[in-house]
């Protein structure tokens, strides 16, 4: 949603003197995104995404390109990073680490059915499998020790009684450990505008820069709780079980992840409310910036609240 740096033309002409890749030939802002600037790049006649990372630092971003490249390497449709003449992945422009990965072809889907969430599912168990040899390993930067961090900076600024419900989720959750489910690298972000589809078919997956080592049902939850809602911020009982359905047929889902499911679906939904509500209260510059509504994920969390779903039902 936000261009934070600027990058001219002749700027990245220069930069691009480290590739063997062409002339430029164009360049466009991106406005999706919301935590690094993004443009579309043209250079000899191939299109390629350039991203400037504003918050992941030199060291930590090892993890995502190296993520991306043995991903696309299994078969998962994902942008490749693009090596320098020096083979490195990542460089410095304007002062913020970059890269320049593959642009894949498609657009997301605003309203996906039950056989668009099917593709989804099915895509994601895939991602989990190819995923379980990559050898690096990194934490979830927006699991619960964020929570208890982030939550006493925005709960001041709440309404009484969304601040109480805040509260009280994150204490319900600080119950829960789940070390017997199955964990391995997530998306951690799979939202409908991180997936892209060409002429009905799931052609891409997008933006992995919230990828991390956690459950790997959290990572449906997060994507359920995107692609399946109604106008009522319930679950769509069609399309999450075309999700799962598909998800289950490629990796089964173990007994502990059955009775985990609803849990993870609230803790799914109190993390990008949380998000939402830092980014709310505490915006940052940038160009084309807007601010997601808080409230969404807030009514999500109040319907996964009065009505938990069963997994063993959609499948």
């Amino acid at each position: 949603m936000s261009v934070f740096t600027r990058v001219s033309r002749d700027e990245l002409a220069a930069w691009l003197k480290s590739y063997s890749l062409g002339p430029l030939l164009d360049l466009q802002g991106i406005s999706a995104g919301i935590e690094n600037t993004n443009y579309f790049v043209t250079a000899g006649h191939t299109r390629y995404v350039l991203t400037l990372f504003e918050k992941l630092t030199r060291d930590e971003l090892p993890f995502f390109l190296g993520l991306l490249d043995h991903l696309a390497s299994h078969g998962t449709p994902c942008p490749r990073p693009v090596a320098n003449l020096e083979n490195h992945f990542l460089g410095e422009l304007n002062g913020k680490p970059a890269c320049l990965v593959s642009c894949l072809e498609g657009q997301p889907l605003d309203q996906p059915d039950p056989a668009h969430c099917a593709q989804m599912g099915e895509m994601l168990a895939d991602l989990h499998l190819a995923g379980r040899t990559y050898p690096a390993q990194i934490s979830n930067p927006r699991g619960p020790g964020w929570w208890q961090k982030t939550a006493p900076q925005v709960l001041p600024k709440m309404p009484a009684t969304e601040a109480e419900l805040l509260s009280q989720e994150i204490a319900w959750q600080s119950g829960f450990r789940f070390e017997d489910l199955p964990r391995g690298i997530i998306h951690g972000d799979l939202f409908r505008d991180n997936v892209l589809f060409k002429d009905g078919a799931l052609n891409g997956v997008i933006d992995f820069y919230y990828a991390c080592n956690d459950a790997l049902l959290y990572d449906l939850a997060i994507a359920a709780n995107d692609w399946c809602m109604t106008e009522d911020r319930a679950l769509d009982r069609e399309r999450v079980a075309a999700m799962v359905q598909a998800y289950h047929l490629t990796r089964p889902f173990s007994a502990s992840e059955l009775a985990a499911w609803p849990i993870m679906l609230r803790a799914a939904a109190l993390r990008f409310w949380l998000s939402r509500l830092g980014d709310f209260y505490f915006p940052r510059p940038g160009e084309l910036t807007h601010a997601k509504d808080p409230s969404h994920f807030r009514d999500i969390l109040q319907q996964h609240i009065a009505a938990p779903s069963d997994l063993r039902q959609l499948l």
